[in-house]
C-alpha cells in the first residue's frame, strides 16, 4: 500500500465492480453478503444466475455498484447459455474494477477459460472464496502464488462470503481502485432491479432448492401479474418447464411440493419487500424455450 493510500482518504468514491467466475464459486453469495441483503439467488445447482444484477452498497465515503454475472459457460449447449456468456463479456466493458472469484484450492480449465476474458487495462482482484472450508490455511498461500502466475492481479484477497470473513477488508481494497465521483444511485438503493424481477428470482431459487437434481436447470419464471393493493403485493407467477413430467415433479403429490415452493418464495419476498405478499403460482409446459431466441427475448434474457 502506498503512503498516499495509507493516509485517511475522505474523498467520496464510487464505481462499478464486476464479479466474474465459473459457475458455483459463490459469486451471488458474495454479492448478497457485501451489500447485506439477499438480491441475487443462490443454489447448489450450477448456472443459477442468468441475468446481470447490480447490487449497491453505500457508506459514508463510497458507493460500490457490484455487477453480479452468470457463471461463464464452457459448454455452449443452447441459446440460453450463449446469451449468458454475452452478459458476462458485456459486463466487463464499463466497470472500474473486476473481482475474479475462485473457490479455494480449486483452479481448473473452466477457471482458465474465464481468465482469458479478463481485461488487461483495468484492475482485477483475485478473490479466493470459501477459505472457511480449508483446514490448512498454509495451502492458501501456495495456491494464490500458483494462480498469480497466470495473470497480473492488482491484489489478492482471501475471503469467505458465506461466513462474512474479510469482507470489510475486501471493500477497503476495492475502494482504492474506484475513482473520486458522486453517487451513481440513491444512498438507500440496494439494486437496480424491479420488485417484479426480484419476485421471479425468489421463486426460481425455491424451484431449484426443492427439486434438487430432479429438474434440468432450464426452468424459468414469468410474473404474469404484479399489483399493489394498498400495502399488499398481489403476484401471479408461472413456472415454465420443458415437459409434462417436469410439471408433475414440481407439483408433487396432492400439490404439496408446489405449495411448499410457493410458501417459501412468499416468505422471502415479504422479507425483502418488507410487506405482505399474496402469491399465486402455476406450472406451464413450454417445450424448447431455452433454445428459442424469441422466447428468451420475451423472458428478458440478453
Amino acid at each position: 500500500m502506498t503512503e498516499e493510500n495509507n493516509v485517511a482518504d475522505t474523498s467520496f468514491r464510487s464505481g462499478y465492480v464486476a464479479i466474474v467466475g465459473r459457475p458455483n464459486v459463490g459469486k451471488s453469495t458474495l454479492l448478497n453478503h457485501l451489500i447485506g441483503q439477499k438480491i441475487s439467488i443462490t443454489s447448489r445447482k450450477a448456472q443459477t444466475t442468468r441475468h446481470r444484477i447490480h447490487g449497491i452498497y453505500t457508506d459514508e465515503h463510497s458507493q460500490f455498484v457490484f455487477v453480479d454475472t452468470p457463471g461463464f459457460q464452457t459448454k455452449h449447449l443452447n441459446a440460453l447459455n450463449r446469451g449468458m456468456n454475452r452478459v458476462v463479456t458485456s459486463s466487463l466493458r464499463d466497470v472500474q474494477v473486476v473481482m475474479y472469484v475462485l473457490e479455494a484450492l480449486r483452479f481448473d480449465e473452466r477457471d482458465q477459460e474465464v481468465l482469458k476474458l479478463l481485461p488487461d487495462n483495468i484492475p482485477v482482484l483475485l478473490i479466493i472464496n470459501k477459505i472457511d472450508e480449508v483446514e490448512d490455511k498454509g495451502q492458501l498461500f501456495s495456491f494464490a502464488e500458483r494462480v498469480a502466475k497466470e495473470f497480473k492481479f492488482a491484489e489478492i484477497v482471501p475471503v469467505s462470503a458465506k461466513k462474512s470473513i474479510r469482507l470489510e477488508e475486501l471493500k477497503q481494497s476495492l475502494r482504492r481502485f474506484l475513482p473520486e465521483s458522486e453517487m451513481i444511485y440513491a444512498a438507500d438503493d440496494i439494486t437496480d432491479r424491479t420488485e417484479k424481477f426480484l419476485a421471479a428470482e425468489m421463486l426460481r431459487e425455491k424451484v431449484f432448492r426443492f427439486t434438487g437434481d430432479e429438474l434440468p436447470y432450464s426452468v424459468s419464471v414469468i410474473i404474469e401479474q404484479f399489483k399493489m393493493e394498498g400495502k399488499l403485493r398481489r403476484i401471479s407467477a408461472a413456472i415454465l418447464v420443458d415437459k409434462e413430467v417436469h410439471k408433475a415433479m414440481l407439483i408433487g403429490s396432492k400439490g404439496e411440493k408446489l405449495k411448499e415452493i410457493a410458501t417459501q418464495a412468499r416468505l422471502d419476498m415479504e422479507k425483502l419487500f418488507d410487506g405482505k405478499v399474496f402469491l399465486e403460482v402455476f406450472v406451464k409446459v413450454r417445450s424448447g424455450w431455452a433454445d428459442d431466441a424469441r422466447v428468451l427475448r420475451t423472458l428478458g434474457y440478453e
